[in-house]
């Protein structure tokens, strides 16, 4: 398997894992069983628990889009060093994402989505050229 194809699995594995603190914040202040349900939140979460909850939506949107790079650049045999590289760019670009999205560290969550999203467009400036 590819470097490429073992980053997308990562990505995919960490996109999962990423809602977790969320679910465990809406458990201490909500209860496991309105957690459960399909109400909405009634009470408010601690700030990180919703910056948290924003940086998966955000790990969500974007996974669908380096997937299909990584995918397309593997099925055209047009992965190489380059766009190996780029994939774990982009998956350690998600982790810093993540960390510092949920402590609110300022511009970190701008400058590790930005990184994130230039490994994805070295990725399609490979397959395309």
């Amino acid at each position: 398997m590819s470097t490429d194809l073992k980053m997308l699995a990562w990505t995919a594995g960490l996109t999962l894992v990423l809602l977790i603190p969320y679910i465990l914040s809406r458990i201490m202040t909500e209860g496991a069983a309105a957690t459960l349900s399909y109400m909405a939140d009634s009470k408010s979460l601690p700030a990180w628990a919703e910056r948290a909850k924003k940086a998966h939506y955000n790990a969500v949107e974007n996974l669908a889009p380096s997937t299909a790079l990584v995918l397309v650049a593997n099925m055209t045999a047009t992965a190489n060093g380059t766009t190996a590289t780029a994939a774990v760019v982009y998956f350690w670009a998600r982790v810093a994402h993540f960390i510092g999205h949920i402590s609110g560290l300022p511009y970190v969550r701008t400058l590790t989505f930005t990184i994130g999203w230039i490994a994805c467009l070295v990725i399609f400036f490979a397959i395309i050229t």
